[in-house]
């Protein structure tokens, strides 16, 4: 059971735990800083845990933020990064063991559902009316209810893209060179005609690298089980639906021509991919779009690169949870979290400390919300590499980059506006009825899906293999209970 965050009597001066977190008669709240209001709250050290390396300066970066916490919530803080390989493991221990800690990262594609089935978060709701009265208004009613599990809010998200756009990375400079006209590709027909110049042309050039499209293609056009052509909230079964199988019957075709890799059947590692784009040695990889992407891979890869759109942006529930961070239920004064909380979207000194470290050092500013690397300074010799903007807060907030586009946040607020809702936005499946069914129609998967998505076996034979294993499997249990729980959802939510 998930424990309640405020359920004292006292005006939430308690924590869950029953200890006090401030001052007898003290009210905290979101604002305590106004007033004189964090000199009425005692001393805190707060623990934020998300993914990523630990950078050299980290403890500098630190200093400076408990600094400005102090004077706001009087709070200090401790950054705990723990590295993606070791992620699951080491915070799968502290959760058993019932380690105290404040705030960790955590999203739809990164057990959040699991951890709340479990109870590891706090609910939010009473949290965020006492302590993060701000919040709200700056997200807005889509992003909170994509964010909830069974209409309850568990983790914040982080206001940045609201969508997938969806389409190609491509080298600009072969773009140029053959003079592409990249203004009205629409779709993966439109793409063909450059991939055969490509594959004639240039012969050390992979037209396509990775099979990692074939699931960014996925989430363009299915919602989970849900066809985004779909008009009612009904589960399809993909191995059965047209559009499925005419896509890997043109991967297929793709693959036959010589347009991907040679290892496109095991390349879908990101990096190994964008080693490959570095080197100059693939012309298109498949990715899920935003506004300024092609920008930032460019300045990632040191390879300039322009975005083609096969597909229009779509919002699930996945983008709603695509980065959010919650408050642990072993959390000794939750009440200060949800202040902290409410400081990263409304606090741009905060979250650009948070996001890109400590300014004259780390970075200057050349106008504003425009920044760049100090004199000297490189992307490689940096003593504070971002964590990962994208993962906290208000990123409307973060600093740009003197290479980014200054119209960047404007075009992200239409970017949002403008995308396709999913009808079944909000909802979350509860995978613990179908556990044991989803570890089996898994091992059909991987046994599966590499091959379709590459284009390395003939399409008609092998789904009728991998339907006939995956029905075997369990899959249409998986597809019952899909559908009951979206039936509930959506009375529930009067969809």
């Amino acid at each position: 059971m998930v424990l309640s965050a405020c359920g004292s009597n006292d005006g939430g001066n308690k924590n869950a735990s029953g200890s006090p977190s401030a001052s007898a008669g003290a009210s905290p709240s979101a604002s305590a800083s106004q007033a004189g209001g964090a000199a009425n709250l005692k001393p805190y050290k707060l623990t934020l845990i998300y993914p990523g390396s630990i950078p050299k300066d980290m403890a500098l970066v630190q200093d400076e933020m408990s600094k400005y916490l102090t004077e706001k919530i009087n709070a200090t803080i401790e950054l705990k990064p723990i590295d993606w390989g070791s992620w699951t493991d080491k915070t799968n221990l502290m959760k058993i063991s019932g380690e105290a800690f404040d705030l960790i990262f955590t999203a739809g594609w990164f057990s959040y559902g699991q951890d709340v089935s479990k109870g590891q978060f706090l609910e939010l709701s009473d949290l965020m009316s006492k302590y993060g009265q701000d919040i709200p208004g700056i997200l807005g009613d889509d992003f909170l209810a994509g964010a909830k599990i069974n209409g309850k809010l568990y983790a914040v998200p982080t206001k940045k893209e609201f969508a997938q756009g969806f389409g190609f990375l491509l080298n600009k400079d072969l773009v140029d060179k053959y003079k592409f006209d990249i203004t009205g590709i629409k779709s993966l027909e439109d793409m063909e005609a450059m991939f055969k110049t490509i594959k004639e042309k240039e012969p050390g050039v992979v037209p396509v690298v990775s099979n990692r499209f074939a699931n960014t293609w996925g989430a363009a056009n299915y919602d989970g089980k849900i066809s985004r052509d779909s008009k009612e909230l009904k589960v399809i079964d993909d191995l059965t639906d047209p559009k499925f199988i005419e896509f890997r019957k043109r991967m297929r075709q793709w693959n036959l021509n010589g347009w991907f890799d040679k290892d496109v059947v095991t390349s879908d590692d990101s990096d190994q991919a964008m080693n490959m784009i570095k080197a100059r040695k693939a012309f298109a990889i498949g990715q899920s779009l935003k506004p300024g992407k092609d920008k930032e891979m460019s300045v990632t890869t040191g390879v300039p690169l322009v975005q083609v759109e096969t597909a229009k942006p779509y919002t699930t529930t996945g983008e709603a949870q695509g980065a959010m961070l919650a408050i642990s239920r072993t959390s000794k004064d939750p009440e200060r979290a949800m202040m902290f909380l409410n400081l990263l979207y409304t606090d741009p000194k905060l979250l650009n400390m948070l996001d890109w470290g400590i300014e004259g050092k780390h970075y200057v500013k050349k106008s504003d919300n425009v920044i760049d690397y100090p004199e000297g300074v490189t992307a490689e010799t940096q003593g504070y590499p971002s964590p990962g903007g994208w993962m906290f807060g208000n990123q409307f907030n973060s600093y740009l980059w003197a290479n980014e586009d200054p119209d960047k946040w404007q075009q992200f607020e239409k970017f949002n506006a403008s995308a396709e809702r999913s009808i079944a936005l909000g909802f979350t499946f509860d995978e613990t009825p179908v556990k044991a069914e989803l570890a089996a129609v898994g091992n059909v998967d991987k046994e599966f899906q590499a091959v379709l998505n590459a284009g390395a076996v003939d399409v008609d034979s092998t789904i009728a293999k991998y339907k006939a294993k995956r029905d075997a499997a369990g899959y249409q249990k998986i597809l019952e209970e899909t559908q009951r729980q979206l039936d509930e959802w959506a009375k529930n939510s009067k969809k």
